[in-house]
Formats: C-alpha cells, sequence, structure tokens
C-alpha cells in the first residue's frame, strides 16, 4: 500500500514538472525523472497485496452464475447483480462446509476476501462462507427442489408404509444432548415403555444433513437377529429453529434416505407450523418430537380398555352364540321325543327274539336228542347180529339137509350171497357214534354263550328287583309301619281307636315297636 501511494505522489510530482500547454516539448530542458520503476511481477503482487488489506473481509450479495467444479474440487462461479459482475472461487476444503449448495441462479451473501490473480490481471472474491440472501431465495430454492423431488415420485403417497401399531425398539435420529430426545423418552415412559436406540447426529451446520442420512441408512441396514436389535420405527427429530437451522432436513441427501428407507419414518422436525422436505418423504409427519412418541405408541390406558372393551363384545357375542344354540337344541329335542322311549320297544323286541331263540335252541336240542334216541335203539349189537346170522345160517344148513344135499353147490353160492348182503353192523355204529359227537361238539360251543347271556340277564333282573325294592326306599328315609301281625299299614283308617302295637322298620333290618295312645 505504501509502494501505491509513493507511486501516485511521484506521478503527481512529474505532472506538476511538465511544460505548459504552447510550450515546446522538445525546447525544456531534459531532464531524468525520479519516478521509480516497477516490474510487471513486482506491480501485479504489489496490487495484490493493495486490495488484500483493504478488503480483507466482505460481504457480498449477488446472484451465483456460471458455476463450475473444478477436478480438484475447487469451485470457480461469479456473482452479479444488474450493475456488475465479479469472479469468485471456493477452494475445496471450505466449499464442503457450506451451509447452502450453489446452484445456478441462487441469490446469495457470501463473506470473504477480496484477491487478484496476478496471471491474468483479474480480481475476484474467495468464499469463506454462503448464505442465501433472504428467506424468499430460500423458500424459492425450497420449491424448486420439492417440484423436483415430487416428479422423482419420493413424496408419492402409494410408497408411504403403514406404522406398526405398538413397535417393539424405536430408532430415533436425533442429536443426543439437546430436549429433544429427554421429551420423546419421556413421553414414550408415560404412555408405553419401549426399547429405543438413539443415533446421535448433528441436526443443523456443516456435516449435519450427512449424518442424518447415515443415521437413517444404519438404522435400516441393521440386521434383524444382530446383537442390536433392529428398529421396527424410526423418528427423525428436531426442535423449532429459524428456516435456516432446518435446512439440513431441506438436503436431498437426507430426503432421499428417508424415501429409500424400508423401516417406517415418522418426522418430526421444528414445531407445528415448521415444514421441510424431510416430512414430505417420511411416512408421517409428526407437529413436534413430543407428538411424535405419541404417535410412535398407543397409551397403556386406551390399549387396555380397548382390550377390556374386546373382551365383553367377544364374550357377548359368545354367550349369545351359545343361547341361540340351547334354544335350538331345546327344540330339536322336543321334537326328538325321549330317547329312551325309543329304545324301549327296541329292547322289548330283543328280549322276545332272545326267549325265542331259547325255546328254538331247547327244542332243536330235545329234537336231535329224541332222533338220537330213535337211531341208538334201532342199532343192534354185533353179537346179536352175529347170533342172528349163525341162526339163520344153521336153519339154512337143517333146510339144505333135509332137501337131502340136493344141489350143494348152488346152494352153497346162495348162502354165501346171502351172507354178502347182509349190513356191516360196525360200520352203523360208526356212523351213529359219528352224528352222536358232533351233535356233543356243537353243543359244547354253544352252551357257555347261552349260560353268559342268561347269567347278564339274571344280573339285570336282580338290579331292576332291587332298585323296584322298598329298602331301597327306606334308605332315602322313610319307614314302613306295619301292626301287631306284621302286615304293612298303608292307610291311617285301619288305625284301632284306641291303643295298638306298631312296629317301625328303618333301612337295615331295624324295627321299633311304638305303642299308641287313645287321642
Amino acid at each position: 500500500m505504501t509502494d501505491l501511494f509513493d507511486f501516485k505522489n511521484n506521478n503527481d510530482a512529474i505532472n506538476a514538472a511538465a511544460p505548459k500547454s504552447g510550450q515546446d516539448a522538445e525546447s525544456a530542458p531534459s531532464a531524468r525523472s525520479n519516478v521509480p520503476e516497477f516490474s510487471v511481477g513486482d506491480l501485479a503482487l504489489s496490487l495484490k497485496r493493495t486490495l488484500e488489506d483493504n478488503f480483507a473481509r466482505v460481504r457480498v450479495r449477488g446472484e451465483l452464475s456460471r458455476i463450475s467444479l473444478a477436478g480438484s474440487g475447487h469451485l470457480y462461479t461469479s456473482l452479479k447483480d444488474d450493475q456488475a459482475i465479479i469472479d469468485a472461487v471456493c477452494w475445496k476444503g471450505t466449499l464442503a462446509g457450506l451451509s447452502v449448495r450453489p446452484e445456478e441462479g441462487l441469490e446469495v451473501i457470501v463473506t470473504g476476501r477480496i484477491t487478484t490473480y496476478p496471471k491474468s490481471s483479474k480480481y475476484q472474491l474467495v468464499i469463506e462462507s454462503m448464505e442465501l440472501a433472504g428467506e424468499g431465495a430460500l423458500l424459492k430454492m425450497l420449491e424448486e427442489r420439492r417440484k423436483k423431488l415430487a416428479a422423482e415420485g419420493l413424496f408419492d403417497d402409494a410408497r408411504k408404509k403403514k406404522l406398526p401399531f405398538l413397535p417393539t425398539v424405536i430408532g430415533v435420529v436425533t442429536s443426543p444432548t439437546g430436549a429433544v430426545i429427554r421429551d420423546i423418552l419421556h413421553r414414550l415412559s408415560d404412555r408405553f415403555p419401549r426399547h429405543v436406540i438413539v443415533w446421535p447426529v448433528l441436526v443443523q451446520g456443516n456435516g449435519a444433513a450427512e449424518q442424518i442420512a447415515r443415521a437413517i441408512a444404519g438404522l435400516d441396514a441393521l440386521p434383524a437377529q444382530g446383537r442390536i436389535a433392529k428398529p421396527d420405527l424410526i423418528i427423525v427429530a428436531r426442535g423449532g429453529g429459524a428456516l435456516e437451522d432446518l435446512m439440513a432436513f431441506n438436503e436431498e441427501v437426507v430426503v432421499r434416505a428417508i424415501a429409500a428407507c424400508a423401516t417406517p419414518v415418522i418426522s418430526a422436525v421444528g414445531h407445528e407450523t415448521d415444514t421441510t422436505l424431510a416430512d414430505f418423504a417420511a411416512d408421517y409427519r409428526a407437529p413436534t418430537p413430543t407428538g411424535a412418541a405419541e404417535i410412535a405408541v398407543p397409551h397403556r390406558r386406551d390399549v387396555l380398555a380397548r382390550i377390556v372393551e374386546d373382551e365383553k363384545r367377544l364374550l357377548g357375542g359368545l354367550n349369545r352364540i351359545l343361547n341361540e344354540n340351547h334354544h335350538k337344541l331345546e327344540a330339536q329335542s322336543a321334537r326328538l321325543g325321549d330317547p329312551s322311549r325309543l329304545l324301549e320297544p327296541r329292547i322289548q323286541h330283543t328280549d322276545f327274539l332272545g326267549q325265542k331263540l331259547e325255546q328254538a335252541f331247547k327244542g332243536f336240542v330235545q329234537s336231535k336228542d329224541n332222533q338220537l334216541q330213535r337211531v341208538a335203539g334201532r342199532i343192534t349189537h354185533p353179537r346179536h347180529q352175529i347170533a342172528q346170522a349163525g341162526q339163520r345160517l344153521e336153519t339154512a344148513a337143517a333146510q339144505l339137509y333135509k332137501a337131502g344135499l340136493r344141489q350143494p353147490e348152488r346152494k352153497a353160492e346162495h348162502l354165501q350171497g346171502l351172507i354178502a348182503r347182509l349190513p356191516a353192523p360196525h360200520q352203523q355204529m360208526r356212523q351213529a357214534a359219528q352224528t352222536l359227537e358232533n351233535w356233543s361238539e356243537r353243543l359244547e360251543q354253544t352252551w357257555p354263550q347261552i349260560v353268559a347271556r342268561k347269567t347278564l340277564q339274571l344280573d339285570h333282573a336282580v338290579r331292576l328287583f332291587q332298585s323296584m325294592s322298598y329298602e331301597e326306599v327306606l334308605k332315602r328315609g322313610y319307614v314302613v309301619v306295619r301292626d301287631a301281625e306284621n302286615r304293612p299299614v298303608t292307610d291311617p283308617a285301619l288305625l284301632a281307636a284306641g291303643g295298638q302295637d306298631l312296629q317301625l322298620e328303618f333301612s337295615g333290618e331295624k324295627r321299633v315297636r311304638v305303642v299308641t295312645k287313645n287321642s
């Protein structure tokens, strides 16, 4: 700066010593100039130091144009208004920390320093920070961004997921030091305590949007059976603030992370009147972080009341169904009649058939026995048959002898034929014995069944007799009154008008003698 001022003062001195107008320049005395000489580089560096010293920190408002991102990561652009244009540069390290992402045509206010680029004799603005120029410009940028993301379908209702009724694990993406996380945990504890996983992030400033996006993707990528339980619901929350403070939730990286999340997401950013692009992408928007906790879980009191109400409705419906079916069953039972009465004719018919079968079997056995006796009576003992045959032989021999032995050979052959035609006694006896043995085996097979059936009938009759016996009545507290002759007294009129001896028979054959007196 000193060099620049010296150059100006010397230049003024030279101009003062110059010849007046109209005088011949050649007539002026030749004198050596005392103006210092500068090289081009020295002059450029001197100008650079002068600008940097006088404009070390400036704030400039203008519209971004001709944005160019070099391969090295540095940003080259221009700021312009209706009167002038100035070149600007933003180094790579500073660009990553800007709160506003530079876009063509965006009106911003940048803070930086003025410097020169000696190679091209140009001055430029080195940007150190950038902010939007007024809320109107910011809203304009957000509206254009909203339209762009909406055109991609990130805000469509068709892609929004249904929130779980009662999540087991809830993931919360927010600042760990603010009042937001305490409000959420307190409200969850009051309503329905759940397991909460907090992913701490910055909620404003440089790098906040990237941290929020990574937190959402990280919670969504947790394994279902891992060491850390995967949340069933994610809450992205932040307290209230100015529009610039909420800009992290308007960044595309956050909006796209919410839209790509497979887990349902509740956006709870700012107060009820604050709206961010994250609210459009989320599956549900809560007015406040506390409201997000109320939306995430139902109140235990409401759940218990609903369970009681459902139980009453279920029991009422069940009782109504039982009553209706009971009435239907009674109506059907009345039409059907008593099953025991329906079985009585069948039982009686069965008894009748049993009696007929018993009588038929007895008759069958008797007839076979008579037949056996008749057959046995017709069978002659072999000795008698041999004796009879011998007697007939002797008679025939005597007749032959009397005939004078005429034709002895013919008579002998005739006699042998008669003997051959005689029946064999042992064959008849074997047949009769076989028949008798067959009848005996059939009788042995049938008789146990008859005895068992008759035993059952006898047991049934005994039980029936016992149930109808008056002794069973006495066991229930009744008494049999007998007179002196041991006859039951069934009518009070049979008692004599005077005194009379009576016997009271109780259960267990216990009797008590009672003497009545004349009343």
